[in-house]
């Protein structure tokens, strides 16, 4: 096996030149997986050429329209991303569709080796009657919403009801959170989506309830996401100091983890806080799940909560689980966001494993089933890979492990590598591509305009207005941003 070695990235040992071209590879996502998979292809090769293709007009995937808007330090690793972008190795192929516009199968004849860098799209279920009412949404639709992604513009969360609850404890559910407990004064600089700037404004929400379905120890959250609930200019965080009384089996499984620890300090410091009449509430509750969401006098809308009280059981193999005890409250709600995970979806033409929402793989080859064999040219990484785990960071390691494995193996030559193939396929489907020219256009666009408004920038939110950005000259010059 070749190492990889963490600090430069480069890959050891990585295979001589092909002696017919260079080393073809579409990447499949142009999110942070997606760029770290090129980044490791260009500094394990000289003679590679890197095609980025992602369905939507912009790149960065889930930094663009995952990342909190108020968390710009987060999306700063852009920067990288952009120095990767330049290498005239890299071409960007935006707005193209992999079973619209291309199969896997076409791409498989213009390309040595085919990585799915694609992520965990869909998001995981309560299983409660009533999920399925208006008003009852998953957080990644509501995170995609207020961060201006082309497919969740006309969400329209409703957000005149006085109670909203938001289901799970990861750093997801404290980010929709933080995002519903702000005040308009505090997101306005921020590159949040205008729609959804305005209708946050307007919002009759004034507490947020946050049920874990385990004890704090087991939370998800990071020490600083957790703090920030605490920062809140218009917000008061309740906690109920019962939910601190955690149980023997939960301290022991949390005895070397420093960020537990650190949160339950920071969760008793919340309890201890008297309330000082602001305008808003968090409520942070643990050993609670809701057990089903009634309808309002409508029928068709969510009107209230059931919750059950939960106890910390030990499994026989040792790991805890949340046991109803049968106790239960109904809460009036009309929003509630179910944060409880991300997962994957299939792709036309990929194996994919049903159970754990993944391309099944063994350190980043595809596998033809879940412990089968593998698949010749085909490679993962990101979460589609190893599942919604980690920070961005994370799929920097991750993506390092699949490249050295794609340097290890014997590709077999594609039929016809010249590196005009896919334009000429798309171009003679009608496709309007967007590269990073283009891009470029889009992004001068969204800054010209946050300069004007006083913020970071100001995002178009729909395709037509992505496609017209990207088509015009004066977005080279800081123009008008119009259209959004």
């Amino acid at each position: 096996m070749r190492a990889v070695d963490p600090d430069t990235c480069m890959v050891q040992g990585a295979m001589p030149p092909l002696s017919s071209s260079p080393l073809a590879v579409a990447v499949i996502g142009a999110g942070p997986s997606g760029f770290y998979a090129a980044e490791s292809l260009l500094k394990g090769r000289d003679d590679v050429r890197v095609d980025l293709i992602d369905r939507l007009p912009t790149p960065f995937g889930l930094v663009r329209y995952g990342v909190a808007p108020d968390h710009q330090k987060i999306k700063s690793v852009t920067r990288l991303y952009e120095r990767t972008a330049s290498d005239p190795r890299v071409r960007f192929y935006g707005n193209v569709e992999i079973g619209r516009d291309v199969r896997v199968e076409e791409l498989a004849r213009h390309y040595h080796a085919i990585v799915f860098a694609y992520g965990a799209p869909g998001d995981r279920r309560l299983g409660v009657p009533g999920e399925d009412l208006a008003g009852s949404l998953s957080a990644t639709d509501f995170v995609a919403w207020y961060n201006g992604h082309p497919d969740h513009a006309e969400l329209e969360p409703p957000l005149a009801g006085a109670t909203a609850v938001v289901v799970g404890v990861g750093n997801v559910a404290v980010d929709v959170t933080r995002i519903l407990a702000k005040t308009n004064r505090e997101l306005a600089a921020s590159d949040i989506a205008d729609h959804a700037l305005t209708a946050l404004e307007d919002s009759g929400v004034r507490d947020v309830v946050v049920l874990g379905r385990r004890g704090p120890a087991e939370a998800k959250f990071t020490t600083k996401e957790l703090r920030e609930l605490g920062e809140l200019a218009d917000a008061d965080i309740v906690v109920d100091e019962r939910d601190l009384d955690v149980a023997p089996e939960s301290l022991a499984a949390i005895a070397t983890d420093a960020v537990a620890k650190k949160n339950l300090e920071v969760l008793a410091g919340f309890a201890s806080r008297p309330l000082t009449g602001k305008g808003r509430r968090v409520h942070l509750r643990f050993l609670s799940s809701p057990v089903e969401l009634v309808p309002d006098a409508s029928g068709t809308r969510v009107g209230s909560v059931v919750i059950e009280r939960n106890r910390i059981e030990v499994r026989p193999d040792g790991s805890l689980a949340a046991v109803g005890t049968g106790e239960r409250e109904e809460l009036s709600a009309q929003l509630v966001l179910r944060s409880v995970g991300y997962r994957g979806a299939a792709m036309p033409g990929v194996p994919f494993d049903e159970r754990t929402g993944v391309i099944p793989n063994e350190r980043g080859r595809v596998l033809d089933a879940a412990g089968g064999a593998v698949v010749s040219g085909r490679y993962v990484v990101g979460w589609i890979k190893r599942g919604p785990t980690g920070v961005i960071g994370t799929n920097k390691a991750d993506a390092m492990e699949t490249i050295a494995a794609l340097f290890e193996d014997g590709l077999r030559e594609p039929e016809d590598a010249r590196p005009e193939a896919l334009d000429e396929l798309l171009r003679s489907r009608g496709v309007e591509v967007i590269d990073f020219e283009r891009w470029s256009r889009i992004d001068r666009a969204e800054l010209a305009a946050g300069v004007r408004a006083g913020r970071v920038r100001v995002k178009l939110v729909s395709r037509a207005a992505l496609m017209t950005a990207a088509e015009s000259i004066d977005a080279l010059e800081g123009g008008s941003a119009e259209g959004r």
